[in-house]
């Protein structure tokens, strides 16, 4: 492991690398279609592996509870959290088609996906996104540079332009706290 400043270095450099990158569209993208699924009263669904399921966690935590500003609830999961459901589908059929269940369960026509891959190739996200789809859902993608498999069953990819999952991960938080606050002032007015 290098040292502490090399390290800084190189997460400051990677979340530069994303600036220049310039996803402002494609998060636009984002947020109008997670803010009319909410405004409407459907569900955003999140899901991820390791990390990205904290970041999954995370961001149902901003958008249940508050991120920056007082305002109703929103109808957001993250799947994977409920130990009783994991444990009785993984056990009886599989942990690739976990969260392809909990769509099938938790998600209708006109929600959105949240789906978290550094890689763009977890098997259980992508089977989550391709339930998804048939659901008449919207998948947005949140990955690592060139959104792996997760990309042709994206309507919006959002991929950090890195290999390194440190610094994805670290890009990830910077648009998914983005996103979180540019719902709360379309839902629930600027302030």
């Amino acid at each position: 492991m290098a040292g502490l400043q090399d390290y800084l270095q190189t997460s400051i450099d990677g979340l530069a690398a994303l600036r220049d990158y310039d996803l402002s569209a494609k998060v636009e993208q984002a947020v109008e279609a997670i803010v009319t699924a909410l405004g409407a009263g459907k569900p955003m669904l999140v899901c991820g592996n390791g990390g990205s399921a904290a970041d999954a966690q995370h961001i149902a935590g901003e958008l249940v509870g508050r991120f920056l500003r007082e305002r109703k609830a929103y109808n957001v999961i993250a799947l994977g959290t409920d130990t009783s459901v994991v444990t009785a589908w993984s056990n009886d059929y599989s942990f690739d088609s976990l969260y392809a269940r909990q769509v099938e369960a938790h998600g209708s026509a006109g929600g959105v996906l949240f789906a978290i891959s550094t890689s763009g190739n977890s098997k259980n996200v992508i089977a989550a996104a391709e339930a998804a789809r048939q659901a008449g859902m919207t998948v947005i993608a949140l990955t690592g540079e060139g959104g792996g498999k997760l990309k042709p069953l994206s309507d919006v990819l959002l991929d950090v332009p890195s290999r390194f999952t440190p610094v994805i991960q670290q890009g990830h938080l910077c648009l998914y706290h983005y996103i979180c606050g540019a719902v709360e002032d379309r839902l629930a007015g600027a302030a």
